[in-house]
């Protein structure tokens, strides 16, 4: 047994270090109420580039490069500092976090987005980055393409962890890939909500026989910066819900035991039984006993990509 949070909670858009300090505050009330892992959502560093779902890239070009240019500035760089307070918070409160985050490039360009979500163990390690393979629609304008190289399953002291990003869990797939490294515990960070994606988080316990946690964005339009370029054209109703969150955890099979988390900013706590993810199995098993290898397998390219690579020439 194991508590485990999911914080809904909005961090301070376009800001990363006032974001990592609303992380950190979430990681310390959690570890007070004796949760080992701590969950954050989609981009929670520095928050979801929501105003992509109301702007027309080509029409809106001089707002989309004013605001881009700020997401930039404050994206996570993994190869930096960025993230030593949030990594240090993970080791003093004992936890493992679960965190999304804006990556900027630093291996290759140097200029492109990543969406990302990484595991930081109770030692203070980044255990895993994973980018999200597929942005969707709008998305595409923001963040590059993640390779599989981060499609893993983590082993941790909460249990074995893996994680796909909001409509990354319609990729069945990508599903089994997780499905097939043992997955206890399937974290869903997202900016979706609503019924029908409640459904689809549910259906995901039922196929994988995992404890599902899908960790929503919430954001009302008063909690956008004063600053923010246009906002009272973009946003102009402060009680507005942009998105409204709807965070919950789902036991393997599929029934609901926390939230969701409707329009309210707070943590759900909740403490889990990781065998339930190995008896569930005993019925269905779509990666073990359920599965016809003879008929059905899946190959994944794990190899990081890059665009480039050089020849060395020796006279």
């Amino acid at each position: 047994m194991g508590t485990v949070a999911i914080v809904q909670k909005a961090p301070a858009l376009l800001d990363k270090t006032a974001s990592i300090t609303c992380a950190i505050d979430a990681v310390k009330q959690a570890a007070s109420e004796g949760a080992t892992l701590v969950v954050f959502t989609e981009t929670f560093i520095p928050g979801y580039p929501a105003w992509i779902w109301r702007l027309r890239p080509g029409a809106d070009w001089s707002l989309c490069e004013d605001l881009h240019a700020l997401l930039l500035a404050n994206a996570v760089n993994l190869a930096s500092d960025d993230l030593m307070p949030l990594c240090h918070a993970a080791r003093e409160y004992n936890t493992t976090i679960v965190c999304g985050i804006n990556e900027i490039d630093h291996a290759t360009s140097r200029a492109t987005l990543y969406n990302t979500v990484i595991i930081i163990g109770p030692d203070g390690k980044i255990i895993n980055r994973h980018r999200k393979l597929m942005p969707t629609s709008p998305e595409r304008m923001v963040w590059g393409f993640g390779d599989a190289s981060g499609l893993k399953v983590a082993e941790t002291p909460a249990g074995r962890i893996g994680t796909l990003i909001c409509w990354e869990n319609y990729m069945p797939l990508a599903r089994y890939a997780l499905y097939a490294q043992g997955v206890e515990i399937y974290i869903a960070p997202t900016y979706d909500s609503g019924t029908d994606w409640l459904e689809t988080l549910r259906h995901i316990a039922r196929e994988g026989r995992c404890w599902v946690f899908g960790c929503g964005n919430i954001m009302q339009a008063s909690d956008i910066p004063e600053h923010f370029p246009q906002k009272a054209t973009l946003y102009p109703a402060p009680d507005e819900w942009v998105n409204a969150g709807d965070s919950v955890l789902i036991e393997p099979g599929g029934k609901i035991v926390a939230g969701p988390l409707h329009q309210q900013q707070g943590i759900l706590f909740h403490d889990i039984d990781l065998n339930l993810a190995l008896t569930a199995k005993r019925a269905l098993d779509v990666a073990g006993h359920y599965a016809r290898p003879d008929i059905f397998t899946l190959h994944v390219n794990a190899k990081p990509q890059s665009p480039f690579a050089f020849t060395q020439y020796h006279q």
